[in-house]
C-alpha cells in the first residue's frame, strides 16, 4: 500500500508515535495522515509532522470517506469498551483495515512494532479489560536465565515464548510434538526479533514428545534450563472422553517424566499451567490435570509451582473460533446450554500473570487467577454475532445442543478444602488446600501404568477404558465415562 493511501493512527502516546515512525520508514502502508487522540494538550499539534486530532469519536467522523483505509489501535490503556467504540466508528466510517497493537507486548518492551499488531478479533472485544503488568520488571528472575517451555506451539506455549523476548531470558527452548506448530512459532519469534522486538534470545526449537521419557532424560541436562513452564496437554475436553487413555498418558504420566527429569537435571523451577477443569473433575482431561497438580505439588526435588485458570479467549481449544467458524458458515452457532457459564480470559493476559506467578510462587504451592465474573456461553455467542455484523437468531440462529460428555454447567477455580488466603501479586490467588496424600497418588498412578504401557505381565488391561474408568474413578467419584468402547 503506498501512494494516496492513508493510514491513521489512534493514539499519539509512546505506542502510537513509534508505530508512526515506523511505518513513515516502511511506507507500505501509505501515508500517515493523523494520529487520533484525546488529549486536549496534544490536539491540534503536530508530532514529527503528522496532526494530532481528535477526540476520537469526532475525528473518526471527519473526513466524510475513509474506504481503503487503514487505522491501528495503539493504546495499551484502552478499555475494553473504548476499543469496542472506536471499531465500531472505524468501521461504520469505512475503514477496510483495522488493526490493534495488544496491549501487553508494549507493556514489557517499552516500545512497538508494526510487526506486533493484528486484525481486531472478537477477544478484543470480549470480556473484562486485562491488566497492565510491567512485564520487564516481572520477568526479571528469568534475565540471563535458560528457559523451556513445553507444548510451545500452543496457544498458551506460544504466547508465553512471545512475552519471554522481552525477559531478557539467555535462551528459549520451543519443545513440542507438533513439527509444523514449532515450525510456526520458531518461525515468528524470528521474525519478531527481525524487527527489533525484544531482546537477543537464543532461539531453540525441539520436537520431541514429554511421554518419552528417555528422551527427556538425555535432553534435560544437555539443555540445563532454569525455569520449565510446562503448558503442553491434551486440552479438548469431549476430544479427551472419548481418547482417555491418550489424555492419562500425556498429560499425567507426560508431566511425571519431565518431573524426574528436572529433578534428575536440577532444574530448580517448573511452572504446570492447570485448569478449573481440574477441580471437582467430571471429564478425563480434568482429572488429568488435576493428577498432574498433586504430582507438581508433592516433588519435593523441584521448585513446583501450579497456576490454575478458566478458559482463555481465542485458543485452539476454546468457543471463540468454533463461534467464529459457524458465522462465517451461515450458522446456526451451537451452544451446550443456555445457562452455562465459563471463567474467560485473554490469552495474553493470561499469560502474563503465569509469568509473574511464576517468580512470586513459593515451591509447593498452588495459585489461582482471578478470572472475574463468569461470563454466559449463550450471550457471547449473540455477541459475537453481533460483532461480525448480524442479529442474532434473525439473521444467524443460536441453537442448544446439551451438555455434552464430561461437561459442567458452571466451573469453579476452588475446589472442596481450598480457599483464596490472599493475593500473591495482582490478580493472582494464593490458595491453601489440605496436605496431598502421596501414598494414595503415586498408588493410583501406577495402576494406570499398565493401562496406558504394555506390560507383559498384565495385558488384560492394556488399553482398557473400563479399567482406566474404576481407577480414575477412585479419586474422582463425579467422573463421567468415555463415550465409546470403538477401541
Amino acid at each position: 500500500m503506498t501512494g494516496d493511501q492513508r493510514a491513521y493512527v489512534i493514539g499519539a502516546g509512546f505506542a502510537g508515535r513509534g508505530i508512526a515512525g515506523e511505518l513513515r520508514r516502511k511506507r507500505t502502508w501509505g501515508r500517515v495522515a493523523a494520529f487520533l487522540d484525546d488529549d486536549p494538550n496534544k490536539i491540534g499539534r503536530k508530532i514529527d509532522g503528522v496532526p494530532v486530532v481528535g477526540p476520537i469519536n469526532d475525528a473518526i467522523n471527519l473526513v466524510e470517506k475513509h474506504y481503503g483505509d487503514r487505522a491501528i489501535i495503539a493504546i495499551p490503556s484502552a478499555s475494553k469498551d473504548q476499543v469496542r467504540q472506536w471499531y465500531q466508528g472505524l468501521r461504520s466510517a469505512g475503514f477496510r483495515d483495522v488493526r490493534i497493537l495488544p496491549s501487553i507486548s508494549q507493556i514489557a518492551s517499552g516500545d512497538a512494532h508494526v510487526v506486533q499488531t493484528r486484525e481486531i478479533d472478537p477477544q478484543d472485544l470480549l470480556g473484562r479489560t486485562p491488566v497492565n503488568i510491567n512485564l520487564r520488571e516481572a520477568l526479571g528472575y528469568l534475565r540471563n536465565k535458560r528457559v523451556l517451555i513445553t507444548g510451545a506451539g500452543g496457544s498458551i506455549g506460544g504466547e508465553l515464548a512471545r512475552q519471554l523476548l522481552s525477559g531478557g531470558a539467555e535462551r528459549l527452548y520451543l519443545l513440542g510434538h507438533g513439527e509444523n506448530s514449532i515450525y510456526q512459532i520458531d518461525s515468528e519469534l524470528r521474525l519478531l526479533q527481525s524487527e527489533g522486538v525484544g531482546e537477543a534470545a537464543r532461539v531453540v526449537p525441539i520436537v520431541g514428545e514429554i511421554t518419552d521419557a528417555a528422551y527427556l532424560e538425555f535432553l534435560l541436562p544437555r539443555l540445563r534450563a532454569d525455569v520449565i513452564f510446562h503448558a503442553a496437554a491434551y486440552k479438548h475436553v469431549p476430544m479427551m472422553q472419548t481418547n482417555p487413555i491418550a489424555a492419562v498418558h500425556n498429560n499425567v504420566f507426560g508431566t511425571r517424566n519431565l518431573l524426574a527429569a528436572a529433578a534428575g537435571s536440577g532444574t530448580p523451577r517448573v511452572v504446570l499451567i492447570s485448569t478449573d477443569k481440574a477441580v471437582g473433575a467430571t471429564s478425563v482431561y480434568g482429572a488429568t490435570k488435576r493428577l498432574a497438580e498433586e504430582l507438581v505439588l508433592s516433588r519435593s526435588a523441584v521448585h513446583g509451582i501450579v497456576v490454575r485458570f478458566g478458559n482463555v479467549l481465542g485458543s485452539r481449544g476454546s468457543i471463540v473460533p468454533l463461534f467464529r467458524g459457524q458465522i462465517q458458515n451461515g450458522g446456526p452457532v451451537t451452544v451446550t446450554d443456555r445457562r452455562a457459564t465459563r471463567f474467560f480470559m485473554t490469552i495474553p493476559e493470561a499469560v502474563s500473570l503465569v509469568l509473574k506467578a511464576g517468580g512470586v510462587g513459593r515451591a509447593g504451592r498452588l495459585y489461582a487467577l482471578d478470572m472475574g465474573p463468569a461470563i454466559n456461553i449463550y450471550e457471547l455467542a449473540a455477541q459475537m454475532i453481533r460483532f461480525y455484523g448480524y442479529e442474532p437468531n434473525r439473521e444467524i440462529a443460536i441453537e442448544e445442543i446439551g451438555l455434552r460428555p464430561g461437561e459442567k454447567l458452571q466451573e469453579s477455580l476452588f475446589d472442596h478444602g481450598e480457599r483464596s488466603v490472599g493475593y500473591a501479586s495482582e490478580r493472582v490467588h494464593q490458595v491453601q488446600r489440605g496436605p496431598i496424600d502421596s501414598a494414595a497418588l503415586h498408588h493410583l498412578i501406577d495402576a494406570l501404568a499398565p493401562i496406558c504401557s504394555l506390560d507383559p505381565s498384565n495385558r488384560s488391561v492394556y488399553r482398557n477404558k473400563r479399567a482406566l474408568h474404576r481407577t480414575l474413578a477412585r479419586m474422582f467419584p463425579n467422573l463421567q465415562a468415555a463415550d465409546t468402547d470403538e477401541y
